[in-house]
């Protein structure tokens, strides 16, 4: 099975001028724990829930001052539309990473690969083993 096959589409992305809090608005009302961010059709970080609270943490502003590009994780572990769902999870296991962006052909972003997706879709089993590598402690 390959990764276009069950990758959610469109993926939702921000950019590296838009605001965190734009961006954690968008990611509360769709239920999303990251955000892929894209930047004249490339992919030059990704956002995470994560990255928002620890941008928080010890300040006594809010997101609305702070851009992506100051919260964001630079550089993205990614996979293509074309891989095999079992390459994809042994992608997420190796960077322990539990969400891929999936790249097209010409590097662009063509949707989000979530270990829920491969549970659901293509293996209850295959993802169990990735979430056993991406929670092994390094």
């Amino acid at each position: 099975m390959l990764v276009q096959e069950i990758m959610t589409v469109p993926a939702s992305y921000t950019s590296p001028q838009d605001s965190a809090a734009s961006a954690a608005e968008q990611m509360q009302s769709r239920g999303f724990g990251v955000l892929p961010v894209v930047e004249d059709e490339r992919i030059v970080g990704i956002l995470t829930d994560r990255d928002l609270v620890l941008a928080l943490a010890g300040q006594e502003r809010g997101l609305e001052g702070l851009s992506i590009a100051a919260v964001m994780s630079p550089g993205a572990v990614c996979c293509r539309a074309e891989d095999t769902v079992e390459a994809a999870a042994a992608l997420m296991g190796d960077h322990q990473v539990r969400r891929l962006p999936v790249l097209d052909d010409e590097g662009h972003l063509a949707g989000l690969l979530s270990v829920t997706d491969i549970a659901v879709n293509a293996s209850e089993q295959l993802a169990g083993e990735a979430l056993g590598e991406i929670g092994e402690y390094r």
